[in-house]
């Protein structure tokens, strides 16, 4: 198997409500969704408790996108909250200025939009925004001539 980059993101509680929204603009299915409460206790006889907050956070999802396998899961009171801001971002590379807009707009819904689609001087169709969830999101389509 050839080595890939897969982002992983970590929420506060809302990783299962972000994924239903990212698969909904994607398309595809879950491989894997599990929940804290769904962990088998170790070999040993011991496995963190979670409280019943943490019981139903999300413990692993995957959401395969092309080649790409997004991954997440929630914070836990063990872990403590996770904070947002401007330290990743997932880039989306697609083959279509219509699917480079489809995507943008959909992921950017409820978001803002800091630099809107728009041909670039390196040659790309390219737009940054921050979802609803403050995921940071570039979208680029790859077009073999500036301004085209």
């Amino acid at each position: 198997m050839a080595t890939s980059v897969n982002p992983y993101l970590v929420f506060n509680g809302n990783c299962e409500q972000a994924f239903l929204f990212y698969k909904s603009v994607f398309g595809g299915e879950f491989p894997y969704i599990g929940k804290f409460k769904d962990m088998p206790p170790a070999e040993d006889g011991g496995c963190a408790e979670f409280s019943e907050k943490d019981a139903n956070r999300i413990m692993h999802v995957s959401l395969p996108i092309g080649n790409t396998i997004l991954m997440g899961s929630d914070s836990n009171e063990q872990s403590g909250d996770v904070k947002f801001g401007g330290n990743f971002s997932v880039s989306v590379n697609v083959e279509s200025k219509e699917e480079a807009d489809r995507i943008f707009n959909g992921l950017s819904a409820g978001g803002n939009v800091f630099m809107p689609m728009d041909n670039t001087f390196w040659g790309a169709y390219f737009g940054m925004f921050t979802d609803k969830f403050e995921v940071n999101w570039m979208v680029n389509f790859d077009v073999n001539e500036p301004n085209k």
